[in-house]
């Protein structure tokens, strides 16, 4: 059976939408996502110190919602591939026990043992990596695919999918 490593930030949970809610509520400002398109992650807000902050403040990363499609589209690729949750949560360590409670919730089939947490992704040797970082998928062995957030719209190299459909299709081709 082939393997798939899924980043889980931008690609299961929508941190995205977690800053913008976030700063909305700390400062009264609200952000669009397009203010983030081709920005690195905290760039598009107006205080970037202040939402690298919010990723060492406890709940950030328990209470963030899952991105549309991403859980059912999970639980159908793990019918064919195993599927490992892999996710470079040692630079945040209040992130570690709340993405492991976040996965309970949330995607309770995924086995603890599929759950890598991890500082550098290179290590990882699946056949498949769905990320949206381009440095993970730069010195990834496998087939990359990058998944689409406002942080990486200006990257062309790797397969890009846009959404989870997108991913589903994919693979539902890779695999005929």
């Amino acid at each position: 059976m082939k393997s798939i490593a899924i980043d889980m930030d931008n690609v299961i949970v929508d941190v995205e939408s977690q800053y913008i809610k976030w700063y909305q509520q700390k400062f009264g400002v609200t952000v669009c996502k397009e203010d983030l398109m081709g920005k690195p992650e905290t760039e598009g807000f107006p205080n970037k110190e202040a939402v690298y902050n919010f990723l060492l403040t406890p709940g950030f990363f328990r209470t963030a919602t899952a991105i549309p499609g991403a859980l059912d589209a999970v639980q159908t690729l793990a019918a064919s591939f195993q599927v490992y949750i892999v996710s470079a949560a040692m630079e945040f360590p209040q992130s570690l026990i709340e993405k492991y409670e976040w996965l309970q919730q949330h995607l309770p089939a995924i086995s603890w043992r599929n759950i890598i947490f991890c500082g550098d992704k290179s290590i990882i040797a699946t056949d498949y990596m769905i990320d949206d970082h381009v440095k993970n998928l730069d010195t990834f062995s496998g087939k990359g695919v990058l998944f689409t957030a406002a942080h990486n719209i200006n990257i062309d190299r790797h397969t890009r999918l846009n959404d989870w459909n997108e991913v589903l299709d994919w693979f539902a081709k890779e695999t005929m």
